[in-house]
């Protein structure tokens, strides 16, 4: 547990975002594939959901966490540059 504390620790902030955000959508997209009587409970259906799923979201998070990080440092280079406080 104490190694899984430092590998979360040593993550970036935009990682992480990434990876809460697969999770909850692996999650949601499985009780989605449970809920659905039309979907066949198989392991190659909950495989789908999960890469897709869990991929998509992840992916997503991780980019739009990371433009958000990029423009705040760029904004914060830009008042520095300026001198403005």
């Amino acid at each position: 547990m104490a190694r899984l504390r430092t590998l979360w620790g040593q993550l970036s902030g935009p990682v992480k975002v990434g990876i809460i955000f697969a999770l909850l959508a692996i999650v949601l997209s499985l009780f989605g594939v449970f809920r659905n009587p039309d979907i066949p409970v198989n392991w190659r259906t909950i495989f789908v959901a999960v890469v897709i799923a869990g991929g998509t979201w992840g992916l997503i998070a991780w980019a739009i966490a990371t433009a958000i990080l990029d423009v705040e440092q760029d904004l914060e280079e830009s008042q520095h540059d300026t001198g403005e406080a």
